[in-house]
């Protein structure tokens, strides 16, 4: 787990050395243990590590291969490398971890070598004989890569602030994606905050020739549809269990000390019991507990603890330390986001305990089903085929619908869908701000079909193919898992130096549940949730677990904003208000509406605009 990052020119060469030098060291949380650069010519490479696998300098990066001619920056996970290291005998290794075992599959296969990398990653490989530059991110994007291109340079870096530092890019807001961010809460690739800044999308690689750019994907879920072999339940469950099992053993290779996020809910408790079965000295589990017991998940976490033996801190967050905490956690984020923070609280914590590498449940619900969205999709494909021919009828009925809450919003925009597709419907699921408040505050492109929507209506044909719970699946992957969920599990941990590795996001994993019939998942009863997880995994999970209610993480959000964050919140509501992205006046009065308890603006539709305001006033946006 690192921070990479380069810069070509063809214009003046002779900074190169200080620009790469700025920019890897507005890294430096990323990659605590070493910083590297390679520089000649019209390139410039950086590498700041954080060490995981072969602690020795031998790994340090930029890495060149032994032929000379290849130079790689690399960020990740490989958790098949030694398999793969078997399949290069003709190359002399000097390394025992899975850097070099990338450049030497790249130097054997080329392109084609993405195909057999099982993990998490973010690389650049420069040619030095062709001049080229190969750039390529893992299939579900939880290694983040941004990039900037002009007609003389092209920058690349782990981290946005990053591009910044080299002072080549101007500081102006991207308007037209301002919109996606209220609605979905962060940006979705390839858009940014800053404007010239670009997400490479996950599943992809680039290539730098001769000052132009190829991109192609090479990864996308929503084309992998298969018919399974196994067709009986015991049959499905012994394969999902099975794939599990790989997974989380895969994650346990590492070098340093091993730790796990442990909440009390399903899906960390499975990880945890995984674990302990595959290495029972690998498994520290943290707990966050709160005083307030409505919000304190302690007592289920310790259950699984105890029934695994494993070592269990329980991690005590009060609000006064948590309020402490946020002017860090903000600062944290390199791109806005309104989640996350939690996420800053709790790896700063497991640093501090002397863990480097920490498994995560995260994906759990995507999976296997874990949302309200899926029951609500499915209901709503059930009746399909009178949705589908009563578009005038309902378009009618939306007209008489009161103005009220988001539900109410999000009813009248349902019934104006064309047809019952999951390109028109998940949106509208996932929106903080409907477009009724875009219009009203006059966001900038709120009109405009925004890039979520394209990518589901391009990707809509290939998703019909799957049955309706993966149809969800995919939607989310596509949406709030890259966007949101995988970016601030990234850049709150690695704020810390901490290494998140996520045994749900294994793609042998994915493909294989995504293509597991629907009556295998639906649920028997309400309260059994995740029903193919839960019966994959059998009594490995505590019957206490898989029975309490879904809680999620939740802290007391409303009730700071209007106390203890009052004044806070409102000194970055008056200064957005102020920049002239939206309406001033409608604006503030969205801020004073919401104080007045009076109208249902939930906590989630105020704090999107501070999180923007505090990113916008720390990085001396235009």
């Amino acid at each position: 787990m690192c921070g990479i990052s380069g810069i070509i020119s063809e214009a003046n060469r002779d900074d190169l050395p200080s620009l790469i030098r700025a920019v890897n060291n507005a890294m430096a949380h990323r990659g605590p243990d070493a910083d590297g650069f390679f520089v000649e010519g019209t390139i410039a490479l950086g590498h700041r590590r954080l060490s995981i696998l072969d602690l020795s300098t031998s790994a340090n990066q930029p890495f060149t291969d032994q032929s000379g001619r290849y130079v790689m920056v690399f960020n990740g996970e490989i958790y098949n490398f030694k398999e793969i290291r078997e399949q290069i005998r003709e190359y002399s290794f000097i390394t025992t971890g899975d850097t070099e075992v990338v450049i030497a599959a790249y130097a054997k296969w080329g392109i084609s070598f993405l195909d057999l990398l099982k993990g998490m990653f973010a690389l650049a490989i420069w040619d030095r004989v062709e001049k080229t530059l190969f750039l390529a991110r893992d299939r579900f994007g939880v290694k983040p890569l941004y990039y900037y291109k002009d007609g003389e340079r092209l920058l690349f870096a782990s981290e946005i602030r990053a591009i910044l530092a080299s002072g080549l890019v101007s500081r102006k807001v991207n308007r037209e994606a301002l919109t996606g961010y209220l609605k979905y809460q962060s940006f979705t690739a390839p858009d940014t905050i800053v404007k010239g800044i670009l997400q490479l999308p996950a599943g992809t690689w680039m290539l730098y020739r001769n000052g132009q750019l190829e991109q192609k994907k090479y990864w996308e879920v929503s084309r992998t549809r298969s018919e399974i072999p196994e067709k009986e339940a015991p049959a499905i469950q012994a394969k999902v269990k099975d794939l599990l099992f790989h997974s989380v053993e895969r994650r346990l290779v590492s070098d340093v000390p091993l730790g796990a996020f442990l909440s009390g809910g399903i899906d960390s408790s499975a990880v945890v019991a995984i674990m302990s079965q595959v290495d029972k000295e690998a498994v520290n589990a943290f707990t966050l507990s709160f005083e307030e017991k409505e919000y304190d998940e302690t007592p289920w976490a310790e259950l699984v603890a105890k029934k695994y033996n494993v070592r269990h801190t329980k991690l005590l967050l009060t609000p006064a330390d948590f309020l402490e905490k946020l002017p860090e956690a903000l600062n944290a984020m390199d791109t806005p986001s309104g989640d996350g923070l939690n996420t800053y609280v709790v790896s700063q914590a497991i640093k501090k305990s002397g863990i480097t590498v920490a498994l995560s449940g995260i994906g759990g619900d995507e999976l296997f089903a874990g949302y309200p969205l899926f029951g609500q999709f499915a209901s709503l494909k059930r009746w399909a085929g009178v949705f589908d021919h009563t578009l005038a009828l309902r378009r009618m009925g939306a007209a008489f619908l009161p103005h009220g809450d988001q539900r109410s919003v999000r009813i009248r925009e349902l019934l104006r869908m064309p047809t019952a597709d999951i390109s028109g419907a998940y949106p509208l699921f996932r929106q903080i701000q409907n477009l009724r408040s875009l219009e009203e505050l006059k966001a900038p492109g709120y009109n405009d079909e925004g890039t979520l929507e394209k990518i589901l209506n391009e990707a809509q044909p290939d998703i019909d193919r799957f049955e309706t719970y993966s149809q969800v699946s995919i939607a989310d992957y596509l949406g709030y898992t890259q966007s949101v969920l995988l970016k601030d599990t990234d850049q709150m941990s690695m704020a810390s130096s901490l290494e998140i590795r996520e045994p749900f996001f294994d793609h042998d994993l994915v493909e294989y549940v995504l293509n597991v019939p629907d009556h295998f998942k639906a649920p028997t009863s309400p309260t059994q949730p995740k029903r193919l997880l839960v019966e994959s995994l059998g009594d490995l999970l505590p019957p206490e677990i898989v029975q309490r209610r879904k809680q999620g993480f939740v802290m007391p959000f409303d009730l700071w904003m209007k106390n203890e964050l009052k004044d806070f919140c409102e000194q970055r509501i008056y200064r957005l208000a102020a920049r002239g992205y939206f309406s001033e006046e409608i604006l503030v009065d969205f801020w004073k509406r919401y104080l007045s308890g009076k109208s249902k603006i939930r906590w989630m539709d105020i704090w999107i605009f501070i999180v923007l305001e505090y990113w916008l006033e720390k990085n001396e946006m235009e």
